[in-house]
């Protein structure tokens, strides 16, 4: 009788040849027959890979030494690559990451099969010229290490914080605010949170730039309502972080997965800050959604406004709005615009934004989506196009209903999850013929993809 292999052990070592990469934009292999995912490791390489986790269906892995490296190999991008999360690509070249951010579509699509999906167009992705510090925002949590106030990033599956000054993807500004909020914490000895006794009060530092004004908007996620030595700590902001303009503090207490609270307090300057995009002005108060990247941005919207050939005339839906970028841009071409979002700091910032730009025919309500498209087609509206951008959870089976009721003549789906598009796509193909989706990368040196889809009423 054959003996049947050994089991797979944690620490086993193996040679393996790297097929390509998964969405999250680890490695894959096949060992004993058994998908293996391999971190850090990349298409075309054999490497030895050393088991991290065994599951029934398939295999986690490092990468413990490369035999033959990839052509698209290059030193990594920054040394604690490894260590935290958010670079998870640095040791890819950039045209190589362009042609994964495509493949990820692809493979999203050939996963969930809406009809067609074959034949679908999926142009090249859009990328970044100069890929580094694009983020204009940080959500860095707080903690006392070696008797020092540090604020950085959590090491992979951890609550580990590796400190942080700089980082290639933040923008400089940026950093020195965060490094300065935290020497004005120590000195002024602020309690910090220690997640272990769940005592102590500053949690997280939220960081927003504008990258058209300069702008610094702050927010203290804090365990508790008190924050001790506020007046010195306000002082010492206004003293040496004059870009700063909006001082928060955001209350969430106990332990929590979640950065927010419910509850939020203005402690000194102005409520908002000011970014530009495409021409228009907008005001972002600290909770609001504004996309990371700015700069591509503008790119993203161009594209959406390209895909949704808005005709004179037309009334438009924006739904998953945030702070209303997308449909006041819009609104000049548009005898109508309605829109909705969940959060209602978020809807105050869009009606608010549409005064600000002189935009009388827009018009945002608070709420979900899937409640009030529905309640609005019954009362009569009709869109002739919509543009959603929704979470990376996807569009509500709900809305995708209300959807399929409205048959708007033009629609544009703005995704951040190649995975919940498919998937969503399954549904919407059946009423609209796909014709394009354009890859624009809004987060390099991430696995994350952004994707436009252009559809056509059948």
């Amino acid at each position: 009788m054959p003996t049947s292999p050994e089991p797979i052990a944690l620490g086993q070592r193996f040679p393996l040849t790297i097929k390509r990469l998964d969405i999250n934009g680890r490695g894959i292999g096949y060992f004993r027959r058994k998908i293996t995912f391999v971190t850090g490791a990349l298409p075309q390489e054999i490497v030895i890979a050393e088991v991290t986790a065994v599951h029934d269906r398939y295999l986690e892995a490092k990468v413990h030494r490369i035999k033959q490296p990839s052509s698209d190999r290059v030193p990594p991008l920054d040394p604690r690559a490894d260590t935290v999360g958010g670079l998870e690509l640095a040791h890819l070249a950039y045209p190589a990451q362009l042609a994964f951010k495509r493949d990820v579509v692809a493979q999203s699509l050939a996963k969930y099969k809406p009809a067609g999906w074959q034949h679908y167009r999926l142009d090249a992705t859009i990328g970044m010229t100069d890929p580094l510090h694009y983020r204009n925002k940080a959500q860095f949590p707080v903690r006392m290490i070696d008797g020092h106030v540090q604020a950085g990033l959590y090491k992979p599956n951890s609550h580990e914080l590796v400190p942080l000054t700089d980082f290639p993807t933040q923008r400089p500004l940026t950093m020195r605010v965060i490094t300065t909020l935290c020497g004005l914490l120590e000195r002024l000895n602020v309690p910090i949170y220690d997640e272990k006794t769940n005592s102590g009060i500053v949690k997280t530092l939220v960081v927003r730039e504008s990258f058209a004004t300069g702008e610094v908007q702050v927010t203290f996620v804090t365990n508790s309502a008190k924050l001790p030595h506020k007046s010195g700590l306000l002082a010492g902001i206004a003293e040496q972080l004059p870009m700063v303009k909006t001082v928060m503090q955001n209350i969430n207490p106990g332990r929590t997965s979640l950065i927010w609270g419910a509850e939020s307090q203005l402690l000194a300057g102005q409520p908002y800050i000011t970014e530009r995009l495409l021409g228009k002005e907008f005001q972002v108060s600290p909770q609001a959604f504004l996309q990371l990247n700015p700069t591509q941005t503008e790119i993203l919207y161009q594209t959406a406004l390209e895909a949704l050939a808005l005709q004179p005339g037309d009334t438009l839906c924006d739904a998953y709005a945030g702070i209303g970028t997308l449909g006041i841009t819009l609104a000049d071409q548009a005898k109508l615009v309605r829109g909705m979002d969940i959060t209602p700091e978020a809807v105050a910032d869009a009606n608010a934004n549409a005064k600000l730009n002189g935009v009388t025919n827009a018009h945002y309500e608070v709420g979900k989506a899937e409640e009030l498209l529905p309640k609005w087609l019954q009362k009569g509206f009709a869109p002739d196009a919509m543009i959603v951008d929704p979470p990376r959870t996807g569009l509500d089976k709900a809305f995708l209903q209300a959807l399929h009721e409205a048959r708007p003549k033009r629609f544009v789906d703005i995704s951040c999850n190649p995975s919940t598009l498919a998937r969503d796509l399954v549904v919407l193909a059946r009423d609209w013929r796909v014709d394009w989706i354009r890859s624009v990368d809004m987060f390099p040196y991430t696995a994350r993809c952004e994707a436009v889809t252009a559809f056509s009423r059948r």
